[in-house]
């Protein structure tokens, strides 16, 4: 059990997020749900069933005074931060960068990046104080992986991986960790909301596959954070078994 222990989860509302923060309640957590979505946090609440192991945070990470302000007013049962889950973000768009839309980019810095910032240096000074604490950052394979259409994504995941890093050094002595986990092909509404709600497309990204779930993902973080302090998982990368890596193209004749 948790010893009445705190998780937030970003993104809680549907994925990985929603996954995560079932999982964790499961185990006795108390969890902080946030996301944008009121209704899709609501009906977390009563999948879960244990009302009073779940705080549903209705909030846009990417508004940086509205994150301070939420956090601040968090109920005493739940302020006391354990672990904090940055899985807020989101893919927008498959378009070569030369056709990419520019708002596409920015919606994806803006949430992808900037509200990791702004979570992370909230949280992490009352971890630092309390000299206990543990910060897991769910990037992807898109990171170290480039592929087509993957440009501005692909990007900010490189810039969670960098930061992951770097915030450890920055941590060092500090007695709280950090973990990054970097996943690959998961069925989820991540493609959905790629395309922009094309539902065809979306399923055709998965078709004739067994992908990652959102509960495989959930089940890595959970062991993550159960480990004996003293170890710090840096990095993991997973895909299915269904998923590896591909030659590298050469365009030929130009």
């Amino acid at each position: 059990m948790s010893e009445n222990k705190t998780i937030l989860v970003t993104g809680a509302s549907s994925g990985f997020g929603a996954a995560i923060a079932s999982r964790f309640a499961a185990e006795g957590w108390r969890v902080i749900a946030c996301a944008r979505r009121s209704e899709r946090l609501e009906r977390l609440k009563k999948t879960i069933g244990e009302h009073d192991l779940i705080f549903p945070l209705v909030l846009d990470v990417r508004n940086a005074k509205a994150v301070e302000k939420a956090l601040a007013a968090l109920p005493n049962a739940f302020a006391s931060i354990d672990v904090l889950v940055n899985n807020a973000g989101l893919a927008v768009g498959l378009e070569p960068a030369y056709r990419a839309d520019p708002n596409d980019w920015e919606v994806m810095v803006d949430t992808n990046i900037k509200g990791l910032l702004h979570v992370t240096r909230t949280i992490l000074p009352r971890m630092v104080e309390r000299r206990r604490g543990h910060i897991v950052n769910i990037g992807s394979i898109a990171a170290s992986w480039p592929y087509p259409g993957g440009n501005c994504y692909g990007a900010t995941k490189a810039f969670v991986q960098q930061f992951s890093r770097n915030l450890r050094a920055d941590l060092h002595g500090a007695h709280v960790r950090v973990s990054l986990i970097e996943p690959g092909l998961a069925e989820t509404e991540f493609s959905l909301v790629r395309f922009k709600g094309d539902a065809n497309k979306a399923r055709q990204v998965y078709s004739g596959t067994k992908a990652l779930t959102a509960e495989d993902i959930a089940e890595i973080v959970y062991w993550t954070t159960q480990l004996p302090e003293h170890v710090n998982i840096n990095h993991i990368e997973v895909m299915p078994t269904s998923q590896s890596w591909g030659q590298l193209p050469v365009s030929r004749g130009a």
